[in-house]
């Protein structure tokens, strides 16, 4: 109950206080204040900002300066004699005024003298009323009253943007519920925490860690990063230069590398296949959204790519080819890959009879050691020949791969799978939501982005589900479609996907393993997939 009372007071007190500069004038009388003095020495010119305080529009007669208590008549600028301020507007004046002996640290007393009189009638301005002088005895003095600091102070906090622009509550609604599901739901949590919360920190008025005018035309404005322009960069426009360069997108290929086992790929070569069919769902929703939706080929490729069920791949495409949606299409592309579980066993469901979720597959071979180390290596030759752009994604995962199985680098590889992908995992987030601004966030776009990623994320995995019933036309031993939807390259929650349908069906089954080549599979086919959109819209 205290608390209550507590709260109710103080509520009371902060409208009792912002209410004050209200009472500071009344209706029909006049105030002014001059702040922001400043002279240059070299242009003799006095600059500052005459604000109308008063509750009511003022009508300017004659404008006297006096420096040092004597009257001087001296070329102003800003307004024109019979200037008409409405209350609370601001004007800019500048003086041409020669000041001798000038000393910064002591300037002598100038001031000013408005005669003006209270308009109580906007449309009439000869309607005659009682002229007023108004002295401001120097304007290089902080006159301000308490009132009026209080006031100023309030209007420069960020609540007061808050509730002048719906779309910024709006864009922190939409990250509230982001972080609740990553932290109640467990929703893709390590990198859709970091997003939310960056979009939180990029939406929050006056904070200033973000300035899109950095990065326009989908470029780096290197001159706009010195300390001697009017923008200053913030943490996150230095964060976001790693997203920018695409060097996170790599590093976190590298951590992922370190972390995958390409055993059950290299056992069972016909599940590259399988991976390269869940691909076409990227290639279909790219038709889908230059077709139907007005996206143009640069867009419809960065938004097909959420097809490919991989965050990182769907940043470096973006981060190339449409930069402006890169919030947008972060956000679907995790949250769609934390919904595996929920948009594939309908699919799969869907276009497999139940004996085929049955069939048992022969357990896979066991790989050697020599064929996991040649395996990396081969891959990013044959890639980096074929695909050229797509050599930064797919040499970090090999890397980080051959690292692991080389078996004489251990401290690189558990580097690289631990503190190395858990900092970049940060950065990464933080940058990427820190790009969802209510102006780029709240369009047709991305309302567009979200129905064409779920079609993208539907056909990737239908793709490699039909291909494996293609494949079973020809092939002696069977191989079970469940796991043509782990071509998706969601590691390794597809796989998993795969064999928790598979046991429904038939509980001695394990499809698990089976499963993992495809799904790796889809992790090199979609860095294909992005090198090859890049080279032909880049």
């Amino acid at each position: 109950m205290k608390k209550r009372i507590f709260a109710v007071l103080l509520a009371i007190l902060l409208i009792a206080i912002s209410a004050l500069p209200c009472f500071a004038a009344g209706e029909g009388e006049l105030s002014f204040a001059a702040k922001n003095a400043a002279y240059d020495p070299d242009t003799k010119t006095i600059s500052f900002t005459l604000a109308n305080t008063s509750m009511t529009e003022a009508y300017i007669q004659t404008i006297t300066f006096v420096c040092d208590a004597n009257e001087v008549g001296l070329e102003y600028g800003g307004i024109q004699y019979g200037a008409l301020l409405a209350a609370g507007q601001e004007v800019v004046l500048k003086v041409n005024a020669e000041i001798p002996d000038y000393n910064a640290d002591k300037l002598p007393s100038f001031g000013i003298t408005l005669n003006c009189m209270p308009n109580t009638n906007s449309v009439d301005l000869t309607a005659q009323h009682e002229l007023s002088d108004i002295k401001i005895d120097n304007i290089f003095a902080s006159d301000a009253t308490p009132m009026e600091a209080i006031k100023n102070f309030l209007a420069q906090t960020g609540f007061a943007a808050i509730f002048a622009d719906w779309k910024i509550v709006v864009m922190l609604l939409i990250s509230f519920v982001l972080m609740y599901l990553a932290i109640v739901k467990k929703f893709e949590p390590l990198l859709l925490l970091p997003i939310a919360f960056g979009m939180l920190l990029t939406n929050l008025p006056g904070a200033d860690m973000f300035h899109e005018e950095l990065f326009a035309d989908g470029h780096v404005h290197w001159e706009l990063f010195g300390a001697t322009n009017s923008v200053t960069p913030g943490l996150i426009d230095y964060l976001y230069l790693g997203v920018k360069l695409g060097i996170y997108p790599c590093l976190i290929f590298l951590g992922v590398g370190a972390m995958t086992d390409f055993g059950p790929l290299i056992a069972n070569p016909k599940s590259l296949l399988l991976g390269a069919a869940a691909q076409l769902g990227i290639f279909i929703t790219y038709i889908a959204a230059t077709s139907f939706f007005g996206f143009t080929p640069a867009e419809g490729a960065s938004t097909g790519i959420i097809g490919g069920a991989d965050g990182p791949t769907a940043i470096f495409v973006t981060t190339r080819l449409a930069p402006h949606l890169l919030g947008p299409i972060a956000v679907a592309a995790y949250s769609y890959m934390a919904l595996v579980p929920v948009i594939q066993p309908p699919i799969m469901k869907l276009l497999t009879t139940k004996k085929e979720r049955q069939i048992v597959m022969k357990p896979l071979r066991e790989v050697s050691k020599t064929e996991k180390i040649i395996f990396p290596i081969a891959i990013t030759v044959f890639v980096a020949l074929l695909v050229p752009s797509a050599a930064p994604l797919v040499g970090a995962l090999m890397l980080g791969n051959l690292a692991k199985e080389c078996g004489v680098t251990e401290r690189l590889s558990k580097t690289a799978q631990n503190e190395l992908m858990n900092i970049v995992t940060i950065f990464l987030g933080i940058s990427v939501g820190a790009t969802a601004t209510a102006d780029t966030f709240l369009a047709p776009k991305t309302l567009a982005i979200i129905v064409v990623g779920v079609v993208a994320f539907a056909v990737g995995s239908a793709g490699g589900v039909l291909l494996a019933k293609f494949m079973n036309l020809f092939l002696k031993n069977k191989i079970n479609p469940l796991i043509g939807s782990a071509g998706v390259s969601a590691v390794p929650m597809a796989a998993r996907v795969s064999q928790t349908v598979g046991q429904k069906e038939n509980p001695a089954n394990f499809l698990l393993m089976h499963a993992m080549g495809p799904n790796v599979a889809g992790v090199i086919g979609s860095a294909i997939a992005a090198g090859v959109l890049i080279a032909l819209f880049g």
